[in-house]
């Protein structure tokens, strides 16, 4: 809003001309997210707890960690409502939205968020884990990337291909790949950050490194100079997603503020799926899909902890961890939660740095 509103009263005033900067507009859209979480925190808390939307439902087959949450029954759930208005509130002042990348991670957001919300919301209502049920929610998750792949795959001025980390310029052309590898991006990063919100502030922590790095990656891509100077695929529109990363990252760091250990309110799959669709969306149209695998490192490895897990127990009926996800096999070998969360967060973050020296060597 006060990109298109105040920036053209430049004329004016050379004053308005500092809208126009992409790195003015991001750090106000992360310190407003943040702050717009930390106003709203408190009364969606005070009124999940109300309604009585809490985390109490026991998941099945999961006995042995029942001792770990015994403590959490009364803590709300569903606040990665706070996330996501956050981040729209602030992406709607701060926003380009003449561009047509920020509009899709913008929807890609709403999208993921009401597969979510729709999914606590039958969690709740039958009172158990089942919420919409494995094939519909993995349904949903699948046709909304195919969406946003059949969109990028006809729009004539997308470039359908992907680049290839350590080679200067060097982009591998996909073809109808694309389709399936858009959907397998975007459901295999929502999934991933699902699996990965199990201890208080783990996921929105380890998310918070990553929409951080893809906003400073975004930022390069999106400048000629620099992308040329990195020998990087300079993308046109790339550099305004940097503002939407921005307030990612502002609104993770809001609700962190009150999902850190002791957690007040958790994000539910409300938070985790919209979370991961929107970096997913990112990492796509920025053409980072091979460096989201290793800033992301954790979620990649929570999920292949679990797909590891079923496959050792269904062929050869023996258990690789104690339990799966990772971060529940840490806590029953005596590693204390916040320990737990730390140690990840400092893994993430060493990660994040790996991705981004990545765009150097080359």
């Amino acid at each position: 809003m006060f990109y298109h509103f105040l920036y053209p009263l430049k004329s004016y005033s050379i004053v308005f001309n500092i809208f126009r900067y992409i790195t003015f507009r991001a750090i106000a859209a992360s310190v407003t997210a943040f702050l717009i979480c930390l106003i709203l925190g408190p009364v969606l808390i005070r009124y999940l707890k109300k309604l009585s939307i809490t985390n109490e439902i026991k998941r099945p087959h999961a006995d042995s960690i029942h001792q770990f949450y015994a403590h959490k029954g009364d803590v709300p759930t569903m606040g990665g409502v706070l996330i996501v208005v956050s981040v729209l509130l602030s992406s709607f002042l701060w926003g380009n939205f003449n561009n047509s990348f920020f509009i899709l991670c913008v929807v890609s957001l709403i999208g993921y968020c009401i597969v979510g919300f729709m999914d606590d919301w039958m969690k709740l209502k039958a009172q158990n884990s089942n919420g919409l049920g494995a094939r519909v929610k993995l349904s949903s998750q699948v046709l909304i990337g195919l969406v946003l792949a059949f969109y990028l795959f006809l729009d004539p001025t997308f470039d359908k291909s992907i680049s290839v980390p350590f080679l200067k310029n060097t982009q591998l052309l996909l073809g109808w790949v694309f389709l399936p590898f858009t959907v397998l991006v975007l459901v295999g990063t929502s999934n991933a950050i699902n699996l990965t919100d199990g201890l208080d502030g783990l996921a929105v922590g380890c998310f918070v490194i990553a929409a951080g790095m893809f906003g400073l990656m975004t930022y390069v891509a999106g400048r000629i100079d620099y992308s040329t100077y990195l020998g990087i695929t300079y993308i046109e529109k790339a550099g305004e997603m940097s503002v939407f990363c921005a307030a990612l990252v502002g609104a993770g760091l809001g609700f962190l503020w009150f999902n850190s250990f002791p957690a007040t309110i958790m994000m539910g799959d409300t938070g985790s799926l919209s979370l991961g669709g929107a970096l997913a969306t990112v990492a796509i149209l920025a053409k980072k899909e091979i460096i989201l695998l290793v800033v992301g490192g954790v979620f990649v490895w929570e999920a292949l902890s679990v797909i590891l897990q079923v496959t050792s127990f269904k062929l050869f009926k023996k258990r690789i961890f104690r339990m799966a996800p990772f971060h529940h096999h840490l806590q029953l070998i005596g590693w204390p939660e916040s320990k737990v969360t730390i140690r990840l967060w400092i893994i993430a973050f060493i990660l994040g740095l790996i991705g981004m020296s990545m765009l150097k060597l080359r």
